[in-house]
């Protein structure tokens, strides 16, 4: 699509700015953009070289070819694309992936294959979304005691199956 902003919301949309790394070889590689007006994550594409083979269970980083700088309070969050995992066991090892406003080198995406059968990763393809989120930085407050709740310590299953 044209990488514009989704439609307005009320909110004003932060700027992004995007570095291609190396225009000379990869400025085939389309920047991360907005597929749909109403699309949450801007699609990110694979800068790999050659076309890169991903076996079962294996996990490579996949190169961009972009830099991004965000503006402060903001993170990116790297998420699959579920067209790929439902269609080919394809996902993000560490999803969402976290790029922190500080951070200037290259946006890496940590495929695993979870499917049967080889994937190949081609030039171009689109591999990941990456959405842009506001940060909350939380002031830490050591205690003695927690306050007491409904729920207290329970955790996992704790309210039954169904």
């Amino acid at each position: 699509m044209d990488g514009k902003p989704p439609e307005k919301t009320g909110t004003p949309s932060p700027t992004v700015k995007l570095l291609r790394l190396r225009p000379k070889t990869e400025g085939d590689i389309p920047l991360p953009c907005y597929m749909t007006p109403g699309a949450s994550g801007m699609d990110v594409c694979a800068a790999v070289e050659t076309d890169l083979v991903l076996s079962p269970g294996e996990i490579r980083l996949i190169p961009t070819g972009f830099a991004v700088a965000l503006p402060p309070g903001h993170e990116a969050q790297i998420r699959p694309r579920s067209g790929l995992a439902v269609a080919h066991g394809i996902g993000i090892i560490n999803a969402p992936g976290t790029i922190d406003a500080d951070y200037r080198g290259e946006v890496m995406i940590a495929l695993i294959n979870h499917g049967k059968k080889d994937f190949i990763v081609h030039r171009g393809d689109r591999i990941a979304q990456m959405v842009i989120q506001p940060v909350c930085r939380a002031k830490i407050e050591a205690v003695l005691q927690l306050d007491d709740t409904s729920r207290n310590a329970g955790g996992f299953g704790h309210t039954g199956v169904s």
